[in-house]
């Protein structure tokens, strides 16, 4: 025996599941579904690999796995079916139209302000009823699944059976849980008429924990749970918005305590993916694509760019300093929508209100590390064409799990939240939080407090109340959109054209804004095209809305909750071979019923419907109280 296994540093004493919180998509294929990211950049897939052959959008799974630790928390093995026996658990359920509508992050000034937030479908006594709750699930052993016990099919909305999703294992036995399938409707068959807070509507997104028993050599271990996200599909799979959804759980882990404040970044893993990002998002925002994409005079993403911001050298100091304040700072900038990342905020407002949250800003820790960048405090460790892991078998073991958190999360929307895409402004909170980055859950029985007709910020710092303390089974995605079709249809870019037509915009990483269509990429790639037509089709964008019309906006949300998968995917895509163009570009894959009219289309038409009026961006109707240059 080592002297390592002696002193017990390979002993297994506890087990943990990850990711702590793992993101399911919506799919309306009837069959097919793939695995959610298992590492933060993941090789993009082949064109067309996100439909299915009927072009129905396939369902994003979560695969679940168990790691055992030492007395330290280091991880020391992975546990399956090969090493242990696990017998998985998982509750999903949908509370979203027995909860408070959407009005505001209520954690924020801006919400005394803003409408209060009435508890949804107030009418109906029978809160229960609105509340989609098939119980919990279990499954064990390998490559089970697929029957009715592993299925969420016996929760009911209003007397009507909702699907939510079922669970499958692997061949190691690991746990798949994949959720809805996009059904989203009104009880009384009603059309959707606002962005968030649709009466008598529900939809099969849904969220609860994930536990295991699990006995290895012998022993039972105390194990670690988990969370599962359902969320909306992603349909720009290969983009990460500047601040992610990891980014924003990692700054409330250091602000808590519990992670240590780093003492420098490094610029390949902290500053460069803020930068890339930024050049990134040229794929599905006409704005960023003349600013930061190809050629164009921030283009992060260009080898020599990258050569001059990683560079800790004298020539290179006053380069980092004038770019490192370009981003947002709130007590500098106001309400200003000139510095970067060109985002929404969560108090976002037409007409801009005189708040420093009209628009949004990177974390406290990202900030913080762009001023040590500037001032060459930082580890100049890039590497050209660095190869990363590309699945999360080449990462070593006992980074495994921090990666399988990381690639979860940086896939998730932190901007703005209003009230966002996978998870909302309550994941700012703490007092949410067992673990870095790990959902506290609710002890078994316990029965959360009613909280009256109408949630006030007074509410959210009480003990038991719905922040701080453990969750519920629902309890994530209750804030969010209903349906969430009404909400990813209305959040768009420039929607004051005066200032900018396309920007700023609010999660085009999740939702584009303008796309390079496939007939504009097929001029591009072909060299006997003039080379002045191609460059035309290369720069062209069009409207990632065009398939839902441009009759009303009332027209659109409703189409967007008929034919959400109609909507296209942007993909990577092999770039023209000659000619002054990138190597990889990024393309709108469209269903195949949308083709006629995306063609038939002027491409901005959907763009060109004023939604100054609508109810998603006019959240102050009485203006602000006091002062917002905090």
């Amino acid at each position: 025996m080592s002297e390592r296994a002696q002193t017990g540093e390979m002993t297994i004493v506890r087990a943990a599941i990850y990711p702590a919180i793992g993101i399911a998509r919506i799919g309306n294929s009837e069959s097919e579904y793939f695995l959610a990211p298992e590492v933060a950049d993941p090789p993009p897939e082949a064109a067309g690999f996100y439909r299915d052959p009927t072009g129905a959008l396939k369902r994003q799974a979560v695969r679940f796995r168990v790691y055992g630790l030492n007395a330290a928390g280091t991880p020391i093995a992975e546990l399956t079916a090969e090493n242990s026996e696990i017998r998985w658990t998982v509750y999903l359920a949908n509370k979203k139209s027995a909860w408070y509508q959407f009005q505001i992050a209520l954690d924020i000034p801006e919400a005394d302000s803003a409408p209060p937030s009435w508890l949804r479908n107030m009418r109906i006594s029978d809160r229960a009823s609105l509340i989609i709750d098939p119980g919990a699930r279990h499954i064990v052993g390998r490559n089970a699944g697929s029957g009715p016990d592993h299925t969420f099919d016996t929760g009911k909305f209003l007397g009507t059976s909702v699907y939510l999703g079922e669970l499958r294992t692997d061949a190691q036995g690991r746990l798949i849980v994949l959720g809805g399938r996009g059904k989203s409707a009104s009880y009384n068959g009603a059309r959707a008429v606002t962005f968030a807070n649709n009466e008598g509507w529900y939809d099969d997104t849904s969220d609860g924990p994930v536990t295991a028993e699990v006995i290895y050599a012998g022993q039972r271990l105390e194990t670690d749970p988990a969370w599962v996200v359902v969320a909306p599909p992603n349909y720009a799979p290969q983009q990460k918005s500047v601040r992610t959804m990891w980014d924003v759980m990692r700054d409330v882990a250091i602000s808590a305590g519990m992670l240590p404040k780093p003492v420098r970044p490094s610029f390949e893993r902290d500053i460069r993916p803020i930068f890339e990002r930024l050049a990134k998002l040229q794929w599905v925002n006409a704005g960023f694509a003349a600013a930061f994409g190809w050629g164009a005079a921030n283009d992060f993403s260009s080898p020599e760019q990258l050569e001059k911001l990683a560079r800790n050298t004298d020539a290179t100091a006053e380069m980092r300093h004038v770019v490192a304040n370009q981003f947002r700072v709130f007590e500098r900038d106001a309400w200003s929508p000139v510095p970067w990342p060109w985002v929404y905020g969560d108090a976002m407002n037409i007409p801009p209100p005189e708040t420093p949250r009209q628009n949004a800003t990177l974390t406290p820790t990202q900030l913080a590390m762009l001023q040590q960048w500037s001032a060459g405090d930082f580890d100049d460790d890039y590497v050209p064409d660095r190869i990363t892991p590309r699945r999360i078998e080449d990462v070593p073991l006992a980074e495994q799990p921090d990666m399988l958190d990381r690639a979860s999360l940086e896939f998730c929307l932190a901007d703005a939240f209003h009230p966002g895409c996978e998870m909302t402004w309550p994941m700012r909170t703490a007092g949410l939080y067992m673990a870095p980055f790990r959902l506290l859950r609710a002890p078994p029985g316990w029965i959360e407090p009613d909280y009256g007709p109408m949630l006030g910020t007074d509410l959210l710092k009480l003990p038991n109340g719905p922040l701080l303390g453990g969750q519920l089974p629902g309890g994530i995605t209750r804030w969010m959109a209903v349906p969430w079709q009404t909400d990813t249809a209305s959040c768009r870019s420039g929607y004051l054209k005066s200032y900018d037509p396309y920007l700023p915009t609010f999660w085009p990483a999740r939702v584009p804004n303008q796309v390079f269509t496939q007939a504009d990429y097929e001029i591009a790639v072909d060299p006997e095209q003039p080379l002045a037509d191609r460059l035309a089709a290369f720069a062209r964008r069009a409207s990632w809305l065009r398939p839902l019309g441009s009759k009303s906006y009332t027209d659109q949300i409703n189409n967007m909750i008929a034919h959400f998968d109609h909507m296209g995917v942007v993909e990577p895509r092999r770039g023209p071979t000659s000619g002054p163009f990138p190597r990889m570009v990024e393309v709108e894959d469209l269903h195949p019923a949308a083709h006629a009219l995306a063609a038939a289309a002027v491409p901005r038409t959907a763009e060109e419907l004023d939604l100054s009026g609508i109810d998603k961006v006019r959240r102050f109707p009485h203006g602000l109280r006091g002062s917002r240059r905090d």
